[in-house]
């Protein structure tokens, strides 16, 4: 039987080098390279407004293929990334320019179609996805671009590319284009293609695959030496997961249960332009050491729209930190933050310009982010963080004036911050809205080679009615539990940011501790647990679902992350921290449970 071997070499713009030259040495038929999120995509936006010939990830065309360029050529390993960023045709410039330097030849794609900055009219009169906000100002807009599937990728590969470097698409489309190439799935093939994608989900981000950000994370041997993640794909869409032979690193089947659960909310509706997939009957199984079996993801229609990600200027940041040392260091510092918040907007009224329109100060240390669950007690080392916004950037120069001068004049261990001083930043804040795939003609260029065509898919459109919701599972009787446990003996978990909402995917260690688990995390319950996450939220909630298939219950908390990514002032506004706080979470149980 086919298989086809594809490495995930890189989850985000910074990863480490060392990915691809580990996979390449494995053995990959491709490799593919992740490096674009929401708050990246506005980044490189003002780089390209800066120089014409910048907007595309660099780490790429540094690193990866000038490293690599020679060992990719003598083994036909083929890339496919999105590393073109908001400026295909700059990183294919320079990736020639490399080549050519090494006197290499390859043949590289590229995608283009998907930057509608010049179509905002087109766009404009769209509320917010999320949050029904109106479009913002045209002239604050950075960036806007559709989440493309995997057709182009596919025909670029067919007209023989070694290389195909995208714009934005979806994470998952870089591993789908591939497999759709390769097994020559049809638009039809709706379950094939959720596999398929559930396959790039898995590898999207890594090293998270093999053992990176695992819960029990003393489990998994030699982080410096860490595998990055093998998938082998037949052409039924199941795949196994794997890792280089004799790489740190640990794939389990709760390892890639935690990476599926992984920045999804109803995993019964994970919405892609190629199709809607249903998680809730994958299974995982151990197949061999460090190889587990994905299986069982259903697939329905696509819905026929891209979405699109815009991102825009509003306003400017400060983050500034400062440590404290010494008794009562906590209180102190909080103290210390409040007076030199309160002198600067004492400063700003006397120049006629109004207050900061958010602040935000966390004393790291002492369990800011924990909230009423904090635990921690007599800290004697501390550093405060203060995150200010403002529409006029002159509304700093008070602050940053004033930041230093309790050194000397307040707290007592005040011990200064052994870094730059604060900058002050632009505050990029994503919009969300969709446009018809019809209206959105993708171009594939390979050489002189040209082909412009619109990806509409088949001819059925994702219907709602045809999704059956699993059986909600048994809840066990809170009043049988004689004993309290915290939920990191019963369960795994990972949770990441939606937006301005985070997911918590909780897994059952075993499927006799579900119904307790289910028990213990009751919307209203987890809403009140995370409390302070939720502050400042116009319509904080909770959703809770099912997926019978991983033994697991996914958790969206909306409205709970200050605005998120890089518009939050907030120190986890990616919600990496989220399911650790959840873990902690006392559950009451039957003592035998957990002793048998």
């Amino acid at each position: 039987m086919k298989t086809v071997r594809i490495g995930g070499a890189c989850a985000f713009y910074g990863d480490s080098s060392v990915a691809p030259t580990q996979l390449i040495a494995a053995g990959v038929d491709y490799l593919i390279l992740d490096y674009l999120a929401e708050a990246t995509m506005s980044a490189l936006g003002a780089m390209k407004r800066h120089r014409a010939d910048l907007g595309y990830a660099a780490d790429f065309t540094e690193w990866v293929w000038k490293d690599n360029l020679a060992e990719l050529k003598r083994t036909g390993t083929k890339i496919v990334t999105n590393a073109g960023g908001v400026n295909p045709r700059a990183c294919l410039a320079r990736m020639e320019q490399i080549a050519r330097d090494a006197g290499i030849a390859m043949k590289i794609a590229i995608v283009e179609g998907d930057d509608l900055i010049d179509r905002l009219g087109e766009i404009d009169g769209q509320h917010e996805l999320f949050t029904g906000a109106a479009f913002p100002p045209h002239d604050k807009v950075m960036t806007a671009n559709a989440y493309l599937g995997s057709g182009p990728i596919a025909r670029a590969l067919s007209m023989g590319a070694d290389v195909v470097i995208t714009g934005r698409c979806v994470d998952s489309a870089l591993t789908l284009g591939i497999l759709v190439h390769e097994f020559g799935w049809g638009e039809g093939d709706h379950d094939q293609l959720a596999q398929g994608s559930l396959a790039g989900h898995v590898i999207e981000c890594g090293a998270q695959a093999t053992g990176g950000l695992f819960t029990d994370w003393e489990q998994v041997p030699d982080w410096a030496h860490i595998g990055y993640p093998i998938i082998e794909c037949a052409a039924d869409g199941s795949f196994v997961v794997t890792k280089p032979e004799g790489s740190g690193g640990l794939v389990s089947e709760a390892v890639v249960a935690e990476q599926i659960l992984y920045e999804i909310d109803d995993p019964q509706l994970y919405r892609l332009p190629d199709v809607v997939c249903d998680f809730t009957t994958t299974r995982v199984e151990q197949v061999g050491e460090n190889r587990v079996k994905v299986t069982g993801t259903r697939g329905y229609p696509p819905t026929g729209k891209y979405k699109v990600c815009v991102t825009w200027a509003d306003g400017f940041r400060v983050m500034a930190f400062m440590t404290v040392v010494g008794r009562d260091a906590a209180r102190q510092a909080q103290a210390q933050a409040d007076a030199t918040v309160t002198r600067s907007e004492e400063m700003l009224r006397g120049r006629n310009i109004g207050p900061y329109r958010a602040k935000r100060i966390e004393v790291i240390g002492a369990e800011a982010s924990y909230g009423a669950n904090a635990r921690a007690q007599d800290v004697r080392e501390v550093i405060y963080k203060i995150g200010l916004e403002h529409d006029d950037e002159a509304a700093f120069a008070p602050f940053l004036r004033e930041f230093d001068s309790p050194t000397t004049s307040m707290a007592v261990g005040t011990a200064g911050w052994f870094g730059a001083r604060p900058q002050v930043t632009p505050v990029y804040r994503v919009f969300s809205v969709t446009i018809p795939v019809e209206e959105v003609p993708v171009t594939v260029t390979l050489g002189d080679a040209s082909d412009t065509r619109t990806y509409v898919g088949g001819a059925g459109r994702f219907d709602p009615a045809a999704v059956i919701a699993p059986a909600r599972g048994d809840t066990a009787d809170v009043a049988a539990g004689d004993t309290e446990v915290p939920l990191v003996r019963l369960a795994w978990a990972r949770s990441g940011d939606k937006g301005d909402a985070f997911n918590v995917g909780v897994i059952a260690r075993r499927p006799e501790f579900m119904p307790w688990i289910r028990a213990a995390l009751a919307e209203g319950a987890v809403l009140s647990y995370f409390a302070h996450e939720f502050e400042g939220g116009a319509n904080p909630a909770v959703v809770r679902y099912e997926l019978p298939g991983l033994g697991a219950l996914n958790l969206h908390c909306k409205d709970a992350l200050g605005g998120g990514q890089f518009s939050s002032l907030r120190l986890d506004p990616l919600a990496k921290g989220k399911a650790q706080q959840l873990l902690d979470m006392p559950v009451k149980v039957p003592a035998a449970l957990i002793t048998g």
